[in-house]
């Protein structure tokens, strides 16, 4: 029976062959050829080694792969509710479109969230609610005491997508969009292209680990090519990109393949060269060492903002890099907390689901360390992790950000439909890919408009939030404006449910909870600094009966 598609379809060859000798026509010898060609499929797959279904059921094994093939889009169209997709549900992405195309994203009959379950976030409205403010979008100024150029940056920024593993027309829609609506446009570690320049965004400059657009042939930072690019007046910012919260630990890799003639120019690198990211920067191995960079490409760039993004992974080092901020002097002018929750064109799938810190917990990590410091108000936090919705941005604001940026709202913006095809080079609709073929179908100047428009109106929907709070700004955000449920009878504030340090806490009596993380950390290395007393188990249960 497993082998009985096989003998039928010689069979039905042999029987149109037939029709073919004693009734004429050229039809049937076609059919037959056609027929008889599926049986040397068959054939093939009897002999082969590599699959066991074919080998077993062979031409109606290849049924398996074909369903496997179409199982994504077959799920998404058809079988999963619309607050059930991952990693964005359908009603999600469906904001996302509806506002990119000047809709305002309204809803029929009610909530479909579950309200009641476990981890279900609300604010509250007051009923001293206030009409929507007018007027420009809301800036947070990027500028600590040693910038001299400081730059106002919107709620909602781009967040970090290189061009390479974006297509050209997908990075000149988003700098587009950028430039219409005034936010800013990080160029992800691929460095500024001429795509990035084409529509005059303002830019956020991001160094990596690779250094690429400021990197010597043997791939160390090369301050001179840094300074020619960092000083373009379109460049508002640098950010050193320490690691990534989808792949936390990794660099990244760009297949020679990729790499043509302006994905080459843009990064520095020979046509045809695949282009590895090391895991850990070469420029500096300390945390002392990491602010002087800061300062250096401060100084390079014309006195600029420069600020670095993580994913937070070990507590510790975060607080050795606060060390090294007070015995320099020297602090960023900005930090952006990534979440592991955030995206990626490609990474390994036990790092994009187990490794890092979600950006919930490191938000609130690194502001109250950098207040137990006594250094928050020198250093605005931005935050970056599934930031879509203008509730995202309310609720990142109360947990401790200033500022926002999004990578995958933005591609759903520019018409991505989450293929999750973003590694293979063959993106369906133009966003994640080099072939140019496939690019075409992005029109620049139609998803200009729709960038624009989706930032617009996401914002002015925050806007509309904390106004239904009964608040005047986004700086009255607080912890205790968000609730969290915590079981089906209890919901609490974010204030109440976690530990909020004071100014300077962590230079007079820091926490239990922060005790070991602080004292074994230096600003001299990224190494635990071993101090006896602080070794001792704390909180060890004696008696186990």
């Amino acid at each position: 029976m497993r082998w009985l598609a096989v003998l039928s379809v010689f069979v039905v060859s042999a029987a149109l062959a037939a029709l073919g000798w004693f009734a004429g026509g050229w039809l049937w010898w076609v059919l037959a050829v056609v027929v008889a060609a599926l049986g040397g499929v068959g054939v093939y797959d009897l002999i082969q080694t590599k699959h066991s279904v074919t080998r077993n059921y062979p031409i109606i094994g290849h049924a398996r792969f074909l369903m496997e093939e179409i199982r994504p889009e077959i799920r998404q169209y058809f079988i999963e509710s619309n607050t059930e997709g991952r990693p964005f549900d359908r009603e999600l992405r469906d904001l996302v479109y509806d506002r990119a195309k000047g809709n305002h994203g309204e809803e029929p009959f009610g909530t479909q969230r579950d309200v009641n379950a476990v981890g279900y976030e609300f604010v509250a409205h007051s009923l001293r609610a206030k009409p929507k403010p007018d007027g420009p979008q809301p800036r947070v100024r990027l500028g600590g005491p040693r910038c001299t150029k400081p730059y106002d940056i919107a709620l909602l920024n781009v967040s970090a997508m290189s061009f390479g593993s974006m297509s050209a027309n997908a990075i000149e829609a988003l700098n587009g969009g950028a430039a219409l609506g005034g936010f800013a446009h990080d160029t992800g570690e691929g460095s500024i292209s001429k795509y990035h320049r084409k529509r005059g965004g303002d830019l956020i400059m991001e160094v990596a680990s690779g250094y690429f657009g400021c990197r010597t042939e043997d791939g160390h930072f090369d301050p001179e090519k840094f300074a020619e690019r960092a000083q373009s007046d379109q460049v508002k910012a640098i950010n050193i990109k320490l690691s990534q919260g989808a792949k936390p630990g990794l660099g990244g890799l760009l297949p020679g393949a990729k790499v043509n003639a302006e994905v080459a120019a843009a990064r520095g690198v020979a046509v045809g060269t695949t282009v590895v990211s090391p895991p850990a920067h070469n420029a500096f191995h300390t945390p002392v060492e990491l602010m002087e960079f800061i300062e250096q490409l401060r100084v390079l760039s014309g006195g600029k903002p420069v600020g670095f993004k993580l994913c937070i992974g070990s507590k510790r080092e975060f607080l050795a890099i606060c060390k090294g901020m007070l015995a320099t002097d020297i602090t960023p002018d900005f930090i952006i907390v990534d979440g592991s929750e955030g995206g990626t064109g490609a990474g390994p799938v036990e790092f994009e689901d187990h490794v890092g810190m979600p950006l919930t917990e490191g938000l609130m990590f690194v502001h109250n360390a950098l207040v137990g410091v006594g250094l928050r108000d020198q250093i605005k936090l931005g935050a970056s992790g599934k930031v879509a919705t203008g509730i995202d941005i309310v609720k990142r604001i109360c947990q401790g950000a200033d500022f926002t940026l999004a990578a995958r709202a933005m591609m759903f913006a520019i018409g991505c439909i989450q293929a999750q095809k973003c590694h293979t080079n063959t993106c369906p609709v133009g966003v994640a890919t080099q072939d140019p073929a496939r690019a075409r179908a992005l029109v620049v100047d139609d998803k200009i408009q729709r960038v624009y428009q989706y930032q617009d109106k996401t914002v002015n929907s925050a806007r509309q939030i904390i106004s239904s709070m009964g608040l005047d700004s986004f700086d009255q955000l607080t912890p205790r404006k968000l609730f969290r449920r915590v079981d089906p009878q209890v919901t609490m504030t974010y204030h109440d449910l976690f530990e909020w340090l004071e100014h300077r806490q962590l230079l007079t009596d820091p926490p239990e909870a922060w005790h070991r993380d602080w004292v074994t950390a230096s600003a001299e290395t990224l190494d635990p600094v071993e101090v006896a007393e602080v070794m001792e188990p704390i909180g060890v249960i004696d008696d186990l009966e």
